[in-house]
């Protein structure tokens, strides 16, 4: 996919410091100062930090002391069993690698506290919950749980997983700080390109833009109320009988995200949800089920499990009616007959999404689809998710596709889509005016990267260090060895 020149390794090694916190770890350690490490930056960070592999060492000492955290020599054991239980390759990870990436948690971990960045007890038990429910729902039970863990107890579970929560919220406050207030200017993105040597410039892929018209056949009143019939007598179930929602939700909801779960979710005002499924859940009490209302996926109930401030612990259940096939043709029937009449010239793509596409995110930019990476308009060949590519790989210019059945992967009903690829950008080299936005990116995520690192020696000078002996010869990226 192109060349690999230096400025790609540069750009691919951006925040090695720790920009990536977000995910939440679907592992716990049983050291008493756990870390969490997550996959790609595991993988990334042997670039940085290099010297010895992994042998075999005592584990029970320590390895370094950072402010007023403490690293064993077993955390970086229990990181790298952590990465391996991931999936992660580790043939190149080596212990100065992970152990100067623990330092670095640690670091931004200690000054968050110094600079009263903090988070509420609340909020990481809150977070606990969700990950321990989580864990459960994988291995099946608690007790399978804890024995896979190998703790006596859940209290003695939940205190261990709240370490690491707290150490890893703390981490990405700070590194959010460093970088919050960080802006690009157009001067500094044209100052960056040109500073980049000519047979060094990144390499795009090819890329298409898509567009999209989808219709969706409507269900008979009657379908609709057979849900909102069946949505009652849960409700009913619940209320009047202590039926868990729980296990309705299993045995009844349709929505792949959340039916193993027990239909779980929690969510803030600002979670990328349906408005008017928040609507309904923030209008709700602690141990109140809604009536049925409906949404674009179909028709709902809620469950209000626990209410945090601005944070909701909620289950719901999903039905969606029954679409009838006479329903499915029609509307295949009706894409047939626009797509023959944009052919025939009577009115434009961009047009007939406008007039006739039930999709409202798509039909009023001309049916574009856009790229959930980034909310660009193009999509890069080579990571296009492989369903959309395989269904427009084969369209020619100004082609239109014949239509295509699809399921909703987010829980709604059967539709069908009619597509056409408007534009497409062969591989090249990068280009200033073609590729402003991605440039800009790159220019930001440098400048935020120099602000990490003049950061992160600062701190260093002014925080307590102290590496055992056995790892003073590591090549750390880092300053850790202080003269």
């Amino acid at each position: 996919m192109g060349k690999m020149n230096k400025f790609a390794i540069i750009l691919g090694c951006l925040f090695l410091t720790g920009m990536s916190f977000a995910q939440e770890t679907g592992q716990a350690t049983e050291s008493e100062d756990e870390s969490i490490a997550p996959a790609l930056e595991a993988e990334a960070v042997v670039e940085k930090d290099s010297a010895k592999p992994f042998k075999k060492i005592k584990v029970d000492g320590i390895a370094a002391v950072v402010g007023d955290y403490v690293i064993l020599e077993s955390d970086i054991e229990k990181t790298l069993i952590d990465l391996k239980s991931q999936g992660v390759s580790t043939a190149d990870v080596t212990r100065c690698g992970l152990l100067g990436k623990l330092m670095e948690d640690r670091l931004y971990a200690h000054q968050a506290v110094q600079d009263s960045l903090l988070v509420s007890d609340d909020e990481i038990a809150a977070t606990t919950d969700r990950q321990i429910q989580s864990f459960v729902q994988q291995t099946g039970s608690m007790e399978k749980l804890l024995k896979f863990y190998k703790k006596e107890d859940e209290a003695s579970l939940r205190e261990d997983i709240n370490k690491i929560n707290k150490l890893r919220m703390l981490s990405e406050k700070m590194q959010s700080s460093i970088v919050e207030e960080i802006e690009i200017t157009p001067e500094e993105v044209r100052q960056f390109f040109n500073k980049i040597p000519e047979d060094e410039r990144p390499v795009f892929g090819a890329e298409m833009e898509i567009a999209q018209i989808v219709k969706a056949p409507k269900p008979t009143e009657e379908e609709i109320q057979n849900v909102i019939d069946k949505l009652n007598e849960i409700k009913a179930d619940v209320e009047d009988n202590d039926a868990s929602f729980s296990v309705k939700a299993i045995l009844y909801s349709q929505d792949p995200g959340s039916k193993s779960k027990g239909g779980f979710y929690s969510i803030t005002k600002d979670t990328g949800f349906d408005k008017t499924f928040k609507d309904v859940a923030f209008s709700l009490r602690e141990g109140e089920v809604s009536e049925p209302f409906e949404t674009q996926f179909g028709y709902h109930i809620i469950y209000i499990e626990k209410i945090r401030g601005q944070e909701l612990d909620l289950r719901h259940i999903l039905i969606q009616p029954k679409i009838s096939q006479q329903a499915l043709d029609e509307v295949k029937t009706e894409l047939d007959t626009i797509r023959k009449h944009i052919m025939e010239g009577k009115y434009t793509f961009a047009q007939a999404a406008l007039n006739f596409s039930d999709e409202k995110e798509t039909k009023f930019d001309g049916g574009l689809l856009r790229n959930p990476t980034n909310f660009d308009s193009r999509f890069e060949l080579t990571k296009m998710d492989p369903t959309l590519y395989n269904q427009v790989r084969n369209l020619k210019d100004d082609e239109i596709s014949y239509p295509i059945l699809e399921e909703d992967p987010r829980g709604g009903g059967p539709k069908y889509k009619i597509l056409k690829v408007t534009n497409r950008y062969d591989e090249h080299v990068a280009d200033f005016a073609k590729d402003y936005i991605k440039i800009q990116q790159l220019a930001k995520t440098e400048k935020q990267y120099k602000a990490i690192k003049k950061w992160m020696d600062e701190h260093i000078d002014d925080t307590y260090i102290s590496v055992n002996d056995s790892n003073r010869d590591c090549d750390f990226a880092n300053n850790w060895i202080k003269d």
